[in-house]
């Protein structure tokens, strides 16, 4: 993302890098999930969808996952090294403990949890602008932690609503939620996240940085993902996973690909 608003995603060696590094951090991402995975695996097995994880299921022996979390957490850490330095590898390293923090103790605290879901998101950032020399803007620093807020919301709604069903809880966390609470954030959440688009967009400075006065077109895709997503969640009640909610939703797919389209043409054309 840092590349594609910076216009250098058409620069071969860079993107190169940023490919690179992309691959190193997903393999850091993939042990803190097989760490989590491994870690929550008793709770998991009380869960609905949860349970058939391959840990939780017993597909995948424990000592198997182990084995691949150190294996990929140690090729993460020796290539984001060598392709990023020493600043990437703090980012890395910085991640990889906040991570490690939240599953043992801190995703057991009501609010701080999604906190710490979302600063990872930004560090995602942080660590693909180092490498592609991008100064990041504030913009798509602050769109980027309030989105990522919002979706770690809806998939709480989703454990509280397990809980109400079920009477199962799916997490510690949830005694500090419930719907009203979570109804009341989250509407607070997209209303700051179109109102700072809408800002991004009429920005001089963006303008300026972007060579275009017509960005804010793209305000109605957002707008559209952003209601469609709300529809998921409220009406449908079908969000405890924003990966599959977008692998499956054409809705969403089609608004995503429009915004895309849209700013391609703006930005290259």
């Amino acid at each position: 993302m840092p590349l594609f608003f910076s216009l250098k995603i058409t620069n071969f060696p860079v993107l190169i890098s940023t490919l690179m590094i992309f691959i190193s951090f997903s393999m850091i991402a993939s042990s803190i999930y097989i760490f989590n995975d491994y870690y929550d695996a008793p709770e998991d097995r009380h869960h609905p969808k949860k349970k058939n994880r391959p840990i939780a299921s017993g597909e995948i022996p424990e000592r198997s996952a182990l084995s691949l979390m150190i294996a990929f957490l140690a090729s993460g850490l020796a290539s984001s090294y060598l392709i990023g330095g020493k600043t990437v590898s703090a980012f890395v390293l910085g991640y990889v403990v906040l991570n490690i923090s939240y599953t043992l103790k801190l995703k057991q605290i009501a609010i701080i949890d999604i906190f710490i879901i979302a600063i990872g998101f930004i560090l995602r950032l942080f660590i693909g602008a180092q490498v592609g020399h991008v100064a990041l803007s504030i913009w798509i620093i602050i769109m980027t932690f309030l989105l990522a807020l919002f979706l770690a919301l809806t998939k709480r709604r989703d454990d509280i609503i397990i809980y109400e069903e079920s009477g199962t809880k799916v997490r510690k966390a949830i005694e500090g939620y419930n719907i009203e609470f979570l109804n009341a954030s989250m509407i607070i959440m997209t209303s700051v996240i179109i109102v700072s688009y809408i800002m991004y967009t009429l920005s001089s400075e963006v303008i300026g940085k972007l060579h275009s006065d017509k960005l804010y077109i793209t305000v109605l895709f957002v707008i559209l993902g952003i209601m469609r997503y709300l529809q998921i969640t409220l009406v449908e009640k079908m969000s405890d996973s924003p990966t599959e909610v977008l692998i499956k939703d054409r809705f969403l797919q089609i608004t995503i690909l429009g915004w895309f389209l849209t700013f391609v043409f703006l930005l290259y054309f």
